[in-house]
């Protein structure tokens, strides 16, 4: 499922679906990685639910350095998309230009936290039994989660950089508000900071509707996948990772689109769960952090894309909310033949002299 995932929407929604990677020569080796699994006991939800065992997965690079008062120093959370999970950093496109010796993230020097979060990957999900009366999370819910998987789990006091990419994105900025004091920077890629509304609501209840609407869906308590329901949110999340200009150049004939689409649903169909993406979908329903930005204290480097279908540059949203942020830079990054729409986010090589910008800023000012 969260090999699936990482393929899905963090192509669609967070990812490359449609991305070649650079050239072998071009990429470092992925340092060593270590996994865990930290159960949060009697975890409460927004919604008044809870469950006795939260399940929380992580992957780590590197190891925790704190200085004499005892805070972690060197800590860095990496934040996965819609449907991804924490292994998805460990692609070339993003451990390659950043993990390895000499990078901007050294794991040598810094202590990598990639964890997956509620309802994706490894930890706890609908599809591990519970199905339709699994407790409706939302992106607060995840945030705190993975608050007590760093203070609790990991004993991470003090985070140097939180960074995340499309729910990710929207999740920095909900770090950034809720504990302010938490980190030295917020890295953002991929999302607005304010109430999901508009054409990307529309699409988002589009894809929640086919799910529910399908009579295979039989109110989540199915036994085998509702089809035709997966089929129309797999072409909806299709085009909302779409990238024109890109997807022109590697699709530039009919039959080369058509089979470009039938390989796509052949290859993701098979390990998607409905309920599983349902609640993964469903959980943007109460994100707004516009109302609290002026909270935000750390440095912000915000990056979007300007052929990202589901942030649209012409909204002009992010450039006016990135005012509210007193530390706050926002970069629109144009068109070219390196973005690769929504899933630029995760093409470092792209945005990764940002991140250099970031760091030094935020080491500069003390934060």
């Amino acid at each position: 499922m969260c090999r699936f995932f990482l393929r899905f929407l963090v192509c669609s929604f967070a990812l490359v679906l449609f991305h070649k990677s650079p050239a072998a020569g071009q990429q470092a080796a992925a340092p060593a990685t270590t996994e865990g699994d930290f159960v949060a006991k009697n975890f409460p939800f927004r919604s008044g639910e809870s469950l006795p065992e939260l399940r929380l997965h992580y992957t780590m690079l590197g190891k925790p350095a704190k200085d004499a008062q005892g805070r972690v120093t060197n800590a860095v959370l990496i934040l996965h998309g819609t449907g991804g999970t924490g292994h998805q950093f460990l692609s070339p496109i993003f451990a390659g230009e950043l993990f390895g010796p000499g990078q901007l993230l050294d794991a040598a020097r810094y202590y990598i936290i990639l964890p997956d979060g509620i309802g994706h990957g490894k930890s706890s999900k609908p599809s591990d039994g519970l199905h339709a009366h699994f407790p409706q999370y939302d992106y607060e819910d995840m945030v705190a989660a993975h608050h007590r998987l760093l203070t609790k789990g990991l004993g991470v006091n003090h985070l140097r950089l939180v960074m995340g990419t499309s729910m990710g994105c929207m999740h920095s900025f909900v770090w950034g508000e809720t504990y302010p004091d938490f980190m030295d920077a917020l890295m953002p890629l991929a999302c607005l900071p304010v109430e999901i509304a508009g054409r990307n609501r529309i699409w988002r209840k589009m894809v929640m509707d086919a799910i529910r609407d399908d009579p295979e869906w039989k109110g989540g308590e199915y036994s085998t996948q509702p089809r035709q329901a997966l089929r129309t949110a797999l072409d909806l999340l299709m085009i909302a990772g779409s990238a024109p200009l890109y997807w022109q150049k590697v699709y530039p004939t009919r039959d080369t689109a058509d089979k470009g689409l039938d390989d796509y649903f052949k290859a993701r169909f098979a390990a998607l769960d409905a309920n599983d993406l349902l609640y993964a979908v469903n959980a943007s329903r109460n994100y707004d952090p516009s109302p609290q930005l002026e909270k935000i204290t750390a440095p912000v480097m915000y990056i979007n894309s300007a052929d990202d279908f589901i942030n649209p540059p012409e909204l002009a949203i992010a450039e006016r909310e990135i005012k509210k942020v007193k530390n706050g830079r926002f970069v629109d990054l144009p068109t070219s033949e390196e973005t690769r729409g929504h899933g630029t986010h995760t093409r470092a090589a792209v945005w990764k002299q940002y991140l250099a910008e970031l760091l030094a800023r935020s080491e500069h000012e003390g934060h």
